[in-house]
């Protein structure tokens, strides 16, 4: 490349890798919070993402989570009680009716806890690899 195409870098391409690196963003998006200050809060509500963070006015309406979160949560929350059902069965030979009982009630609490957490964790990353707009400077 000549030397005047490379001295005449945009501002959306003249960045490097690291000044947005995702594992810190990853552990901020997971503790449902902003992925640049990690102190304000990324939601408004249970799933509602804030168009900005009310700390460091981040913005964050840029978000694509979309179903990805849904997808995690159950892709995790099925190995998880697959593996409660095969130890509950094999230690315990509980009545099929309790076990029904137990897991239903621990799908759900930790569909419930998992959800936002994984939703954190994908507008986290979309944040730190300046997907869907959030690289545009304006």
């Amino acid at each position: 490349m000549p030397v005047d195409q490379r001295n005449q870098m945009t501002d959306a391409t003249a960045f490097t890798p690291d000044d947005r690196p995702t594992k810190p963003a990853i552990m901020r998006g997971l503790r449902r919070r902003c992925p640049q200050c990690g102190e304000g809060h990324m939601f408004t509500g249970y799933l509602k993402v804030a168009d900005q963070c009310p700390t460091c006015h981040e913005e964050l309406s840029h978000h694509r989570a979309d179903d990805g979160p849904a997808y995690l949560t159950i892709l995790l929350v099925a190995h998880i009680i697959g593996f409660a059902i095969h130890l509950m069965w094999v230690i315990w030979e509980p009545a099929p009716w309790i076990m029904a009982t137990t897991l239903s009630v621990g799908s759900v609490a930790l569909c419930l806890y998992l959800l936002p957490r994984l939703k954190g964790m994908i507008v986290a990353i979309q944040w730190a690899r300046r997907m869907h707009g959030f690289g545009h400077k304006g």
